[in-house]
């Protein structure tokens, strides 16, 4: 089997990446490199298409195998047929301390062509995988900023104390 594995740290809560992560509605807005729609439940069929700095990546309609929210989003995808490259991917939000996250994406590669076709393109797959994770983290740390931003500014506002 052949696996790659990135992760990134996120200072936002696994609540805040999970919605970031399942909100495939507003990819466009922050993913440039992958366009889902579907809904992130189990046993649903999702549509994985590559976005416009994705390159060369086929379109997917994977199962979601595990929904798991705040923790787990897990999908099996299959080139044509099961069998001559299928796909299991996951990503996992892992708790940290103070309001911070983990993101693990991984994906297992499986099915006659796996070997050949990753030692085609497993370069540019790890390189998207990389740039949907620091897309997700600059797009959740912001939503947190901005909600932590504006408890801050509630607080001060019912003390008359400045929030600068």
């Amino acid at each position: 089997m052949n696996d790659i594995t990135t992760a990134v740290d996120i200072d936002a809560p696994p609540e805040t990446v999970w919605r970031v992560l399942t909100d495939f509605e507003s990819y466009p807005d922050w993913n440039p490199y992958t366009v889902v729609s579907g809904r992130a439940e189990e046993g649903t069929r999702l549509r994985v298409s590559p976005g416009p700095e994705a390159g060369r990546v086929p379109t997917f309609r994977p199962r979601v195998l595990r929904a798991d929210p705040n923790r787990e989003l897990r999908w099996i995808g299959h080139l044509y047929v099961r069998g001559l490259f299928d796909g299991e991917h996951r990503f996992v939000v892992e708790s940290r301390d103070d309001d911070r996250s983990r993101l693990v994406q991984s994906e297992s590669f499986s099915g006659v062509f796996a070997g050949p076709i990753l030692r085609r393109i497993g370069a540019d797959t790890e390189a998207n995988f990389r740039g949907v994770n620091e897309a997700l983290k600059a797009r959740a740390e912001a939503l947190w900023a901005d909600r932590v931003g504006s408890a801050d500014s509630n607080i001060t506002a019912g003390t008359g104390e400045s929030a600068t």
